[in-house]
Parts: structure tokens; sequence; C-alpha cells
């Protein structure tokens, strides 16, 4: 379960309430009750359902969840249903639908990615740190419940060793020659490098990285690199990075990589969510 704390469901909710709703309060819609169920419009794979359960209920609403992420919904399909106070509701839904469209988003592309690499290879499609600022958390958790992996969380979980990085230390040799000093650092941890050619590849592969990430590399440059970084470390790891999405996942998991390293679920059109009001 992705942990979404509290504090991150009332941040949600003050930013679009951050004193009182004047119109409810003007039309004395404290005491009316009411209910209010969200659907789904689009076919989607659904995602954010608990924080949207959650912001009704830091509302002052009861919110029941009728399905749970990474369900694959048609249209017409309720997602979750909240009772009590009209000010309660009107506080919480339109956070709760935003949260529903853009994760529900996310989670479609993810899904829909996954599905198209791994019915051509064993292979997982990994989400980047690249998210919208701000939104990292909805972000991984939606592409969690689209099936993919996440590939870093931050600079703080993983070494991934970029050009940029190597620009300080004497370039691709350099780095060869620190690769195995930097092993004995970090016994616990596998050190990954961006490569942008097979040349480079094959020198870190040499030097003892643990994962080779292959930068915009053409198809039939990737299945080769795949082919010789493997003949010299069989137990190596090698992921695709840059431009890898919806269209030509297949291509890529077809090369022999273990893994896709991706951007492409974040961004793209919400998912479209009802959100139905009634009286009681």
């Amino acid at each position: 379960m992705f942990n979404f704390p509290l504090s991150f469901v009332e941040s949600l909710l003050a930013e679009d309430l951050p004193l009182d709703d004047v119109t409810c309060r003007l039309l004395g819609l404290d005491d009316q009750k009411g209910e209010t169920r969200a659907l789904a419009r689009d076919s989607m794979v659904v995602a954010g359902v608990g924080v949207a359960t959650s912001l009704f209920r830091v509302a002052g609403a009861e919110a029941t969840a009728l399905v749970k992420d990474g369900q694959t919904l048609s249209p017409g399909q309720p997602i979750l249903l909240a009772t009590g106070p009209a000010e309660a509701l009107h506080a919480a839904y339109k956070i709760a639908q935003n949260v529903l469209e853009y994760a529900g988003g996310v989670a479609s592309r993810a899904r829909l990615m996954v599905e198209k690499a791994k019915a051509v290879a064993e292979v997982e499609v990994l989400v980047t740190r690249k998210n919208f600022p701000g939104a990292k958390r909805l972000s991984l958790a939606a592409a969690l419940a689209g099936g993919a992996q996440v590939h870093r969380t931050g600079l703080s979980d993983s070494i991934l060793i970029f050009a940029e990085h190597r620009e300080f230390i004497g370039g691709v040799a350099g780095l060869a020659r620190l690769l195995p000093a930097l092993a004995k650092k970090t016994p616990e941890k596998k050190i990954a490098v961006e490569v942008a050619n097979l040349e480079e590849a094959k020198l870190v592969a040499q030097a003892g990285a643990d994962i080779v990430q292959c930068e915009k590399f053409a198809e039939s440059d990737l299945k080769a690199t795949v082919l010789e970084v493997r003949a010299i470390n069989p137990k190596i790891k090698i992921v695709a990075a840059g431009g890898v999405n919806g269209d030509n996942a297949a291509a890529v998991a077809a090369t022999g990589v273990d893994g896709l390293v991706t951007t492409w679920p974040f961004f793209g059109k919400p998912k479209d969510v009802k959100m139905e009001f009634k009286a009681i």
C-alpha cells in the first residue's frame, strides 16, 4: 500500500478551501444532507481511490470506496460514495475528482505500456522521478496501480551515474577507474551508469557496473548492446531510457533489455470522472 499521510490529504483540501466556502455559506447549506457518487465516464484503470475517500472524510463526510486501485473500470461504473453535510461534500468533491482523473490517466497509460511490453518479453516498465513537481506521491502510486514499477523515487534511494557526473571525474574512462572503489564503499547498493553508445556500455560493464542504462539508443543498436554487454557479464542488468513510450514499448522490450525506463505515463490526458450529487 502506498503511504498517503493525513497531512498530505489535508494539504490538498487546504489548497482549495483556505478559509470557508463562501457559496455554501451564503446558500445556507450547512445543515443540508446529501450524497455524492464518483463514476467513471471512460474505460480506465482507477487510481487515487484512497486519497479521494480520505478527502471527503477530512472534510466531514462519510465515504466508502467501491473499487480498489488498479481495477479496470467500464464507463458508468461507480468508484466511491460519500454522504454527509452538503458543505462537506462540496468542500471535497472537486479535489477528489481531480485526483481520480489525473491518477486514472497515469495508471491507464502505465497499464497500456506494461501490457504492450509484457506481450513480447518478461520485462518491467520503470517510471522515473521526472513527474510534475509536487505530484510525485500521486504519480508514483498511480503508476504502480497500472502495473509499472518505480525506477527511482529520488536522489537518495539509488546510485545512477550520468554524463553530467562524469564531466567532473574524467569521463567514462575516469569512471571506469573509480567503479571498483565505489563498489567497495557501497556493498549493499547496485551501481547504475547511463551510457550513450555501445563502447561506453562495454567499458562500464567491464569495470563492474551492475546496471547499464542505455539512453536514446536505436532499437537495432540496443539489441546489439544487450548481446555484447551480456557476453561480458551475463548477470548485468540493462535498461532502456529516453523516448520509451506506449507506441514503441513492445519493440524496445523485444531487444532483450530488463526494463523500460519511462516518463510517458506521467504526461497526458486525464481520465473523465463524473461526480453525481443527490440531496437527502
